[in-house]
């Protein structure tokens, strides 16, 4: 074992000495290019954040890498490219079939220290020489420096403590902050530590009446449904003796406990209204709602967005429906079973909200009717959906777990999502098949690539199946297709067949809006439509539309996602408003 650890360190300094003697300004540019193109393999691909380009973006094909690395290296002065001693080990790994050498590096440049991951593997053609198949350059901290203020001794006992600078800080009585951070939950509070650790004043508003409510008002029986350890906020993992999978409730505590123990300035029970951006200025007349009821106007530089994928209730118009004369509500709305024993319930809809309401309904002794209005993809929650997470339980630590991750760009993620559908739906056949076997139409996404790009590209359209799909397919459950719908009348629906349902109630579990409907309410349509769409992949850059980077209405971010997702992308976001507030990149 020695001996191979040995060969792949000495065969990974041998590419990363060409590396950075292909880089250095000893060579002319055309020898630097030959040298550059014998080290990638033709179909690679480099992801940068932020360290060499000031975007997040990924570049496909050798020779459209080699022309824009050699460009940004320079401009960047990135320099010193080694393996990392502090970080996992260089290693053999299979990423997306392939088998590869991951080697985590370390770099640096003018603005700061970099890391990265170079994926090396060996051609055929040149069994006995390694090129680079994956390669990531991500900016890890700015050579710029503050001096925070500590206030953990106090030596006037007769002034102020920690508490009262606190409140002090909090109120916001004398100044404005440089950011203000709309919603708090996973995606506000995590950029909020970021940049409370960049030393960038910030503000976090929210509507709901205390911290953790996005989560604590959802339906009682409700759990997170991937494992815990991938699941940190950023300086904080949850606790080892945690649960596997986590109440929403204990979520909910630990947010606010994560905002007091992060130091992070929250005003709760207080609602954005809208904004303007002031050119001149390059600040942000924005305006909020205090919990008194009052006004408060605010100019901040930054606007960060993180109301999240899946914030605005979709209360969608279907056709009849107000033919039906008793209650209509929205998933968002529903709290739990208790008083529906033994009573009528149609749930509209197959995402997650849908087969959650209808279990929890179930188990509570209603007579639960599911309504299919397109074919949906299931997934087993063990061990099926949780195989793109075996990674965090490998080995490497949960820093280390983040870049790799994010190292496979969107043709390698892809790929590798396509191959873990081919073996969730064999490991999950059995329940599969018996969910066909009672109507219910499945489908695996867009070239079958899983049920993790149906989330980046449209925030749903698939169900992590923890109870609810076994009841469906024991007909305990029952599902209906839309089509077979004739029409709604004022105690349930009648189907093209002449049959009934009845109904005492119907959820409706028709999904959320997307983000640009909050875009155009709170900053106008015009804003709305300079800056685009939001989620779902930018052909170009092959990343996520108008997410952790600037858009094209100076001074307005968003930031949502998972809560891997929001630990892992708030880093970026940070680095970027700090780069902005030190004047090493354009506000615009």
């Amino acid at each position: 074992m020695d001996n191979q650890i040995n060969k792949i360190r000495i065969e990974v300094e041998q590419w990363l000495t060409e590396f950075n003697n292909a880089i250095s300004l000893n060579l002319s540019k055309k020898d630097a290019f030959d040298s550059l193109s014998s080290l990638f393999i033709s179909d690679s691909h480099w992801r940068d954040l932020l360290s060499l380009t000031w975007k997040i973006q990924t570049f496909s094909g050798k020779e459209n890498i080699i022309e824009n690395i050699y460009k940004c290296i320079l401009d960047v002065k990135a320099k010193k490219f080694s393996i990392d001693s502090t970080r996992t080990q260089p290693r053999e790994v299979i990423r997306a079939d392939k088998t590869a050498i991951e080697v985590i590096l370390s770099f640096e440049t003018i603005h700061g220290n970099c890391e990265g991951i170079v994926r090396l593997i060996k051609e055929d053609k040149l069994p006995q020489k390694l090129k680079a198949w994956n390669f990531l350059t991500a900016l890890n901290e700015l050579h710029v420096k503050d001096n925070k203020n500590s206030n953990l001794y106090v030596k006037d006992l007769k002034g102020p403590n920690w508490q009262d600078l606190r409140n002090e800080d909090t109120s916001y009585k004398t100044r404005d902050p440089e950011v203000i951070v709309v919603g708090c939950g996973q995606a506000g509070l995590s950029i909020a530590a970021r940049l409370r650790q960049q030393n960038i004043d910030t503000l976090v508003v929210d509507k709901h009446e205390r911290i953790g409510d996005n989560w604590r008002k959802r339906y009682h029986s409700l759990k997170l449904h991937n494992q815990v350890h991938v699941n940190h906020l950023p300086y904080m993992p949850f606790p080892s003796t945690w649960p596997t999978y986590l109440p929403k409730d204990k979520l909910a505590g630990w947010f606010e406990y994560y905002a007091e123990s992060m130091e992070l300035n929250v005003w709760t029970n207080t609602t954005f209204l809208d904004a303007n951006y002031c050119d001149v200025e390059e600040k942000w007349d924005a305006r909020l709602k205090l919990s008194d009821g009052s006004i408060r106007i605010m100019n901040p530089k930054h606007i960060i967005m993180a109301i999240g994928v899946s914030s605005v209730p979709n209360r969608v118009e279907i056709p009849g429906i107000e033919n039906f004369k008793r209650k209509v509500i929205h998933s968002v709305d529903y709290k739990n079973g208790i008083k529906y024993n033994g009573k009528n319930v149609i749930v509209l809809g197959t995402g997650t909200s849908a087969h959650d309401v209808a279990q929890d309904l179930c188990v509570h002794g209603a007579n639960v009717t599911i309504v299919q209005r397109s074919p949906s993809m299931v997934v087993n929650v063990e061990p099926s959906a949780q195989l793109p997470y075996l990674l965090y339980s490998e080995g490497p630590n949960t820093e280390d777990c983040d870049l790799i991750t994010i190292t496979s760009p969107l043709a390698v993620m892809k790929k590798t999502h396509q191959i873990l559908t081919k073996k969730t739906r064999d490991i999950d056949k059995k329940l599969l098949h018996n969910l066909e076997k009672v109507g219910f139409k499945l489908e695996y996404g867009e070239d079958e690539s899983g049920w993790q790009f149906k989330y980046l590209t449209r925030g749903g359209g698939y169900y992590f199946n923890v109870g609810a799909s076994d009841l469906i397919a024991d007909k305990k459950i029952k599902v209906i297709q839309y089509s077979d719908i004739s029409d709604f009348n004022s105690m349930g629906l009648k189907l093209q067949n002449g049959d009934e349902i009845l109904a005492d109630l119907i959820v409706m579990a028709t999904g959320y809006k997307g983000q640009g409907y909050m875009v155009e309410k709170l900053f106008g349509k015009a804003v709305n439509d300079k800056i685009g769409p939001i989620w779902g992949f930018d052909k170009q850059t092959q990343e996520l539309r108008n997410m952790w980077m600037k858009t094209k209405q100076p001074g307005l971010w968003f930031h949502a996602g998972s809560l891997a997702q929001c630990r892992i992308f708030s880093k970026f976001l940070a680095l970027q408003i700090k780069a902005v507030q030190k004047g090493l990149i354009s506000h615009n």
